[in-house]
Formats: C-alpha cells, sequence, structure tokens
C-alpha cells in the first residue's frame, strides 16, 4: 500500500524548499494554500446542508442519507494512490490545478443531477469532487507539516486548517441560504412530506449554488497555474540536487519499515476512527436540532446553528495552536478527547436547549483532532514520512462508515446514535496518552 504513495518524494523537493525558506518566500505559498484548505472545507460542509435536503426529495431514511457522505469519503481510499501517482508524474502545482477541475466537473454534475432528479447522478458528482479534494489533501497537508521547522509542525499544520475552518464555518450560511431557504423542504415542519412538485422544485434548487462553487474553482485553478510555487520540501533542505537526493532517499527506504512506527500505526485508525465522530455529528446535526424534543427548528433555521458548530472548529483551532506552543501537542490532544466525549454524553442524553448546545460545543473539541494526530503520527518517520502521509490521507475514508451511525439512528434513535461517537473520543484520547509514542523513546522524538 505504502509503496506508489512513497514515489510522491518529498525528499526530492528539500533543495528548493529550503532555498525559499532562507528567502522567506514560501509565505505567500502557505497563503495561497490557505485558500485551498478553505475550498475544500468549504464544499466539504455544503454537504451537511445538501443532506436533509436530500432526505426529503428522495424520500431516503438515514441509512439511505448517510450513505450519500460515506460514498464521498469512500472516495479518499479510491483515490488516494492514483493521487500520489499523478503527483509524482505531472509535479506538485500541476496536480493541485488538476485536482481543482476534478472538482469544478464534480460540481457541475450536481447541476445535472438537479436536472434529472437522480440518486445515482448525485453520488456520482459527489463521488468525483471528493476525488478532487484528496488529491488537493495528500500534497497539501504534508507540504504544510515539513515546510518549517519539524517541532512547531502541529501548531503550524491547526493555524493553516483554521481556514479550513473558515470555509466549514461559512459554508451552512451558504448552503442555508440558497439551498434550504430557497426550497419546501428547508421551511417545512419536521416529519412534512413534500408534492412531487416541491420535490422537482427542490432538486433544482441546488444549481444556483453549485454553478457559483464551480466558478470559484476554476478562477483558483487559473491563479495557482500562474503562480511560482516553491516544490514541496522538507524541513532540513540538504543541498544535493533534486536527483542526487531522491536516490538517496529511496536507499534509505529500503532498509525502513512503516510499520515499526507505533505513532503511525496507531495514528492511522485514529484519523479513521475520528472521522466517524466529526461527519457523524455534523451530517445528523440538523435533523438532530430540527427535531420537537431537542430544538423543534426548520432545517433552514437549523443551518444557522450548525454555522455555530463549525464556528467553534475555527475558534478551536486558533486556540489549539496558541496553546501548542505551550504545551505539548499530545497534552493539548488528550484534553480535547476528554470534552469530547463529555459533551457527546451529554448530547446522547440530555434534551431540549442542553442537548443541542452540547452538540454545539463539541466544534471546539474537535477543531484540533486532525491536525494534530496528522502530526503526531509522521513524527519521526524521516525519509518514510510522504509514505506515511499518504496512509494518513487515505484514513480519512473513516468518514464512509458514517453509515453505521445512520444505521443506529433508525433502529435506536437518533439521539442514542451519538454515543458511537463517544466511543470515538475514547480511541482520540488512547492515542494521545500512549499511542503517538514512536516505540519507547516517546512523542517528543525529532520530526522528519
Amino acid at each position: 500500500m505504502a509503496g506508489p504513495i512513497a514515489r510522491v518524494d518529498l525528499s526530492a523537493a528539500r533543495t528548493a524548499a529550503a532555498v525559499a525558506r532562507d528567502r522567506g518566500g514560501y509565505g505567500a505559498a502557505l497563503s495561497l494554500l490557505a485558500s485551498l484548505f478553505f475550498m475544500w472545507g468549504f464544499i466539504t460542509v455544503i454537504n451537511n446542508t445538501l443532506l436533509p435536503h436530500l432526505r426529503s426529495v428522495f424520500d431516503l431514511d438515514y441509512t439511505q442519507t448517510t450513505l450519500i457522505e460515506s460514498v464521498w469519503f469512500i472516495a479518499y481510499f479510491v483515490a488516494s494512490i492514483p493521487a500520489a501517482k499523478l503527483i509524482a508524474r505531472v509535479g506538485y502545482k500541476r496536480a493541485l490545478v488538476t485536482g481543482l477541475g476534478i472538482m469544478a466537473l464534480g460540481t457541475l454534475g450536481m447541476v445535472l443531477a438537479s436536472h434529472q432528479v437522480s440518486y445515482a447522478i448525485t453520488l456520482t458528482a459527489l463521488f468525483v469532487i471528493a476525488s478532487g479534494i484528496t488529491l488537493l489533501q495528500v500534497a497539501a497537508n504534508p507540504y504544510v507539516a515539513v515546510v518549517g521547522p519539524s517541532e512547531s509542525a502541529p501548531a503550524r499544520l491547526n493555524l493553516v486548517q483554521a481556514f479550513n475552518s473558515l470555509g466549514t464555518t461559512l459554508a451552512p450560511l451558504f448552503g442555508g441560504y440558497l439551498i434550504l431557504g430557497r426550497s419546501a423542504s428547508g421551511n417545512a415542519a419536521a416529519g412534512t412530506v413534500l408534492t412531487p412538485a416541491e420535490r422537482l422544485a427542490d432538486a433544482q434548487s441546488v444549481q444556483l449554488p453549485y454553478l457559483i462553487v464551480a466558478a470559484i474553482l476554476v478562477m483558483l485553478a487559473v491563479v495557482i497555474a500562474r503562480f511560482p510555487l516553491p516544490a514541496m520540501g522538507g524541513a532540513d533542505g540538504a543541498a544535493a540536487p533534486a536527483a542526487k537526493i531522491a536516490k538517496t532517499a529511496k536507499a534509505e527506504r529500503a532498509g525502513l519499515s512503516l510499520w515499526r512506527h507505533r505513532n503511525l500505526v496507531l495514528g492511522v485508525p485514529a484519523i479513521f476512527i475520528y472521522l466517524i465522530a466529526e461527519i457523524g455529528v455534523s451530517n445528523l446535526f440538523i435533523n438532530f436540532v430540527a427535531q420537537p424534543e431537542i430544538g423543534g427548528l426548520t432545517h433552514a433555521q437549523a443551518a444557522r446553528y450548525l454555522f455555530l458548530l463549525w464556528g467553534g472548529m475555527m475558534v478551536g483551532r486558533f486556540v489549539g495552536s496558541y496553546l501548542m506552543q505551550r504545551q505539548t501537542a499530545e497534552a493539548v490532544l488528550a484534553g480535547a478527547a476528554i470534552g469530547a466525549c463529555a459533551v457527546m454524553l451529554v448530547a446522547a442524553f440530555a434534551a431540549g436547549p442542553v442537548a443541542m448546545w452540547a452538540l454545539i460545543s463539541v466544534g471546539l473539541f474537535h477543531a484540533i483532532m486532525f491536525p494534530t494526530i496528522f502530526t503526531l503520527g509522521i513524527r519521526g518517520l524521516g525519509s518514510l514520512t510522504e509514505a506515511g502521509s499518504g496512509l494518513l490521507i487515505m484514513a480519512i475514508a473513516g468518514g464512509s462508515l458514517v453509515v453505521v451511525q445512520g444505521w443506529a439512528a433508525d433502529r435506536f434513535g437518533l439521539q442514542h446514535a451519538f454515543l458511537i461517537t463517544a466511543a470515538c473520543e475514547l480511541y482520540v484520547l488512547f492515542y494521545a496518552l500512549w499511542g503517538c509514542r514512536p516505540g519507547a523513546s516517546g512523542c517528543r522524538s525529532e520530526g522528519a
């Protein structure tokens, strides 16, 4: 599994990154990459407003609804290795432009799906969009992690991920106004059955927002194509030619194994399990707070509270980046896992506004989990960093198992399904306290 991913050679580009860093030239590149983090966060969270909308249009149960998001995250597993091969073949900049083009193609597919009112075309279009995002993630996350000093990698990735959270924060307002706010299902009380004419009108309400997104993606692709983006590299910046570095790295990898690094081996399931928690909360949020015994809101009103959930993640990442300058990354991660588990238990058993606000507050604790697990997972991998990064990105496919939470919601009640989320937080706590340690040397070993 790691072989093809290893061909995306971070080591081969370390010289260029070091030169750019010496000139202070990589700051502009990180700023541009922050716009990519923003866009894929924005597009991903549009799904949170899209799912209750599609549930009404296609008359789906919770299992079928969460299957839509499962297809989205299956793309991370399917597309990660091809994405790595593509980056190795065409280079970093062209791969980013290609990823944005794939995403734009998928958004246009959503417009087609709205014309045909087709569940199958909708699933296909979302898979295409997610494949484009996968290509961006395989490149951008390790770039940010290794472009600066290894000891500040968790804080740096949390900071850039905050722009991802800015996208996820604004997306519910965008989707709530342009999708739910303009549809019959979005303004109806929970449990209302739509007429065939209303379903057709609701299906077509997604055309404008996805056309806007497609236009932005194309413009961003043009900007990146014309931008002098430094090559993706590591932190040490050797002065040897790229070909020599690549040959050396290949020789180093020959005698090493990813499976000897406990922080990576246990970090892959940590990312996988965390994604089940994050996606389960966001996907079921609108349906949860719309229930009469919880918030009694319409879907359009509930989307405004979803804005607070993702806004909490944005605030939490800025706070987490600050805390990690004073505390170890694993200590901050452990505290976040304890807090997340506590509020999810409240959401699972309380009622009314208490349960609703407990679910909203989990965003504060989830904020730092993905970037922190990612940087702890690749710490100490050296020339295996690119291969380990690919495995961690593939683990984002854990979001596909949100369908299990949908199944639990159908059989045991939507509220009790959040006990699955609470259990996921316990594994993150285990990883922070013990699993992130590379062997017996502790979690503070030198980074890649």
